[in-house]
């Protein structure tokens, strides 16, 4: 990691006001006698290994100041009254906020802390970025102003943070006054957690005269960071609440707009809960919003705990830092942008008005210092849009240049980003990506983005993203109507690591599909996406042994298992970050090649349906510890490294895990240390579709092969070989859960064995949402002029009661006999163009499952 400042804003460690402060009613002391240290840089480059992109390097003793001054100001001593007028009225119910209706757009130093190689946040500095931004960016949303790690010089009596005098002479109020009067917003910095010296030295807590900081600490101790610097704090003790109130209300009174909360827990590189700040971000959160103040969460938190972050913060980030620790070469790499895409193929139905995807800082203004090429900067530009992350930047603001400024002031992107739809992909298993967002006005958000390592032209099917028509086809970066396209649209010549950004408008009376994890559909009640209630499309080889022995008979088929092996280079493999490819190898690889990645945090993904999978690579001494994940889960840590003594093995089961429940699984490894991360192949278990999984065929004595379906016959969507559909009525014959394989296709075979693959179709996009609770109800807005709801019958499902803007209009019943998918439930038409809301209450039965809402278009934008 590079050389970056050390000192960190500690609630614990360092807090109080500025000496000078304007707000200042005592007082103020000669700064030269308090014994509180100032900030001091981490040490060397060198000296600090890269096992773990941090935010900031372990600080070292000298950096927590814990010297207590004379306080030089106080707020209210009324620590539970708002420090400033609250205009954030969050929802319990929802989460919602006004604060954070829309993701911020703004400002962070920490990219530059990295790239200068220390300490970056002087008052003149700030400043400056203030003015740059007022004078370039401000008229386009631009609004906040985050001073990041290393702003604070000590604490004061009550525990509090002072502000370093070195960085701000004139005091940090200067400063915010400043950037205030520049009609923006400032930030600071946080992590959770309290030093064991604090909470010995008992300190008095402020506004809580029964209360000191003694006794607050949770025990036995645990620790409360990442970086060491404190322990977990008691929330049982409601003095622990009054200390973080008497904080936020000062921040408050300083004029402080936004936290940036580093460190929390599950997640920064811990999820074992051996550190967990949940409550501790639950106590930041209340005493926060009554002070009106905006609340981050950094780093990589946990996406199992997604809906406790929703609850509580505004934004959260997803993943490591953004920043290459490159020294004063370059702010960020294509390897730690091209990362972010699988991480936001798990996270981004989780963004939306509650709180944003946050994928750190947006670093592409000037070219000489952003570390990427021209497509790789519109790219990443395109994707913090499409995503609805916060659009804060990194880059010296003094310093962007004409390209950058022009990505970053496009208006059209813009609002792409601040309508706050978050993109979603059609698949990840691709270099050629396509994500696409759809507005409510019936418009669609579509980015095509290539990552592999050569121009390609990139087609979007309009079916893939949820439309039945036709549509207009507009250029967001160019600005330019591309004209009509009927069914697809295919961008040209697509360059290495670029990106087309487009919109989308529906002809007239097209029909527009929405997912049941599509923002716009609302639950009530205890509803589950999945957990078992999905039929998920799968695959399922069949072979066929194929003999011409007159007089034989018909042979014995062979015997083959449910497991199913995937090379490396599946393209169902979805990798993420920078990964090579190596064959020829000669070190008895399966099929004589790997995939292999360098970078920590890179990794790969893939998403099965089964009941189990083994992840088989090499052990080698250049190898090291490997994350596994399954279902979005940290399940174990793994290691391929050998020692040097003992040589190279090739195809090693590494990990392994049996008898999961029937449905769709992901599997996802993560390089944690080593030199490389290999992936030679993966062995999946399915769950058996068919009554046999082999058959076998004599051309002498030819016959039909039948085979019996174990699911719905309906979803039965194709046979095929070697990627060659068969024709139905022609090749094979569907009659009941019956397949006959004619002997006459059977015929064409060669001798030896041939795979078939058996495909079936499953509920749309692999998903539903689903309830056991009588009265619980699923309900969609949309303007149009007919509206659809499909899912599934089946055996456990009851009846459901269907509203149309307030009024019962039908009761339907969802049972049936076997699992059926892609049921047309319910459906209404020739309703008047306007908005509409179209709700579905469960009545009876064990369960209601929910799949896709369909309407048409009157007309779309």
């Amino acid at each position: 990691m590079a050389s970056v400042t050390a000192a960190l804003a500690v609630p614990a460690l360092a807090l109080s006001l500025a000496p000078g402060a304007s707000w200042a009613t005592e007082p103020t002391p000669d700064p030269t006698s308090t014994s509180a240290p100032e900030s001091t840089p981490a040490p060397s480059e060198t000296a600090v290994p890269m096992e773990e992109p941090t935010e900031t390097p372990a600080p070292t003793e000298s950096a927590a100041p814990e010297e207590v001054t004379t306080p030089t100001s106080a707020p209210s001593p009324d620590s539970t009254a708002p420090a400033k007028e609250a205009r954030r009225t969050q929802n319990s119910d929802d989460g919602i906020s006004p604060l954070s209706a829309k993701p911020y757009m703004g400002w962070s130093s920490y990219s530059m802390q990295v790239y200068e190689g220390g300490q970056w946040i002087t008052a003149d500095q700030i400043k400056a970025q203030s003015d740059a931004m007022h004078d370039k960016l401000q008229e386009y949303g631009y609004e906040y102003i985050n001073i990041d790690a290393g702003w604070n010089g000590g604490q004061d009596e009550y525990g509090r943070p002072i502000p370093s005098t070195t960085l701000f002479p004139d005091g940090l109020d200067d400063v915010i006054d400043h950037v205030h009067d520049n009609g923006q917003k400032v930030g600071l910095y946080l992590i959770p957690g309290m030093s064991l010296e604090t909470a010995q030295k008992a300190l008095p807590i402020y506004g809580a005269p029964e209360c000191t900081t003694e006794n607050i600490l949770k025990q036995p101790l645990q620790q409360g960071d990442y970086w060491s610097y404190g322990y977990r704090i008691d929330f049982e003790n409601p003095c622990a609440t009054k200390y973080i109130d008497s904080i936020a209300d000062m921040l408050g009174e300083w004029g402080v707009d936004f936290i940036k909360f580093d460190s929390v827990t599950p997640g920064s590189g811990v999820s074992d809960l051996s550190m967990d700040a949940r409550e501790e971000v639950a106590a930041w959160s209340a005493a926060l919003e009554r002070n009106n103040i905006w609340f981050e969460l950094s780093w990589a938190v946990d996406i199992n705990y997604a809906d406790y972050w929703k609850q509580y913060a505004d934004g959260w980030r997803i993943d490591w830092d953004v920043e290459c620790y490159c020294g004063d070469e370059a702010l960020v790499s294509w390897e730690t942008v091209s990362r972010l895409f699988p991480r936001l193929s798990d996270w981004w139905r989780h963004g939306g008005p509650a709180g944003w995807n946050d994928l750190d800082s947006l670093n592409v203004g000037n070219g000489k210092m952003d570390g990427l090429t021209k497509d790789e900067r519109r790219l990443a530009a395109t994707l913090w849009a499409t995503s609805a992350a916060p659009f804060y930047l990194g880059n010296d603001l003094t310093t962007l240049d004409p390209y950058g400024l022009e990505l970053l002031t496009n208006p059209e992107v813009i609002a792409v980003n601040q309508a706050g739809i978050p993109a979603r992909p059609v698949s990840t298993a691709t270099k050629h990506q396509i994500w696409y967002a759809l507005a409510p006005d019936g418009t669609y958000t579509v980015a095509l983005y290539n990552l592999g390592r050569a121009d390609a032209d990139i087609t979007v099917d309009f079916a893939d993203i949820g439309l039945d028509g036709s549509a207009k086809v507009r250029d967001l970066w160019s600005r330019k109507n591309l004209g009509n396209a009927d069914g697809s649209f295919t961008a040209e010549s697509v360059p290495i690591h670029g990106v087309r950004l487009l919109k989308v408008t529906p002809a007239k009376q097209s029909v527009l599909t929405v997912n049941d994890d599509a923002l716009r559909v609302k639950y009530a009640g205890d509803w589950a996406r999945n957990n078992g209630a999905e039929l998920p499309a799968t695959s399922q080889p069949f072979t066929v042994a194929v003999s011409d022995t007159p007089g034989g008979g018909t042979p014995t088929p062979p015997a083959t298992g449910l497991t199913v092996t995937l090379n490396d280079d599946d393209s169902r493999i979805a990798y993420g970050g920078s990964w090579g490819y190596s064959n020829n190898r000669g070190n008895g690889d399966h099929n004589d090649d790997v995939h292999y990645a360098e970078a920590n945090g890179a990794s790969f993904e893939y998403t099965f349906q089964g009941t189990g999978i083994q992840y088989v690579t090499e052990l080698h001494e250049s190898q090291g510890d490997v994350e596994i994940y399954l279902d979005g889960q940290l399940v174990d840590t793994v290691s391929t490294y050998r020692a040097p003594a003992d040589g190279r093995l090739s195809q090693q089961v590494v990990y392994s895990v049996a008898d999961l429940p029937s449905g769709s699984h992901t599997l996802r490894a993560v390089k944690k240390s080593g030199s490389f991360m290999l992936l030679d192949k993966l062995v999946v278990t399915l769950d058996s579709q068919l009554s046999t999984t082999s058959g076998a065929f004599n051309k002498a004595e030819p016959s039909d092969i039948t085979v019996d379906l174990l699911r719905d016959p309906s979803s039965l969507s194709a046979i095929s070989m070697g990627g060659v559909t068969l024709e139905r009525e022609t090749d094979y014959m569907l009659s009941g859960s019956t397949v006959t394989i004619s002997s006459a296709f059977l015929g064409t075979l060669s001798v030896g064995e041939t795979i078939l693959d058996f495909d079936f179709s499953g509920d749309y996009l692999d998903d539903v949402h689903s309830t056991t609770a009588d009265g619980d109800r699923v309900s969609f807005t949309f303007r149009g002029t007919a509206v659809s709801w499909i899912g599934p019958k089946a055996a456990d499902q009851g009846t459901v009661d269907v509203f149309l803007d307030g009024e019962k209009v039908a009761t339907v019943d969802t049972h049936a006999a076997t699992r059926l998918t892609s049921q047309e439930l319910f459906s209404a038409t020739k309703l008047k163009d306007k908005e509409h809301t179209i709700e579905i209450v469960k009545t009876s039965g064990d369960v209601l499952r929910s799949d896709v809402f369909t309407y048409t278009v009157k007309k779309a934008g």
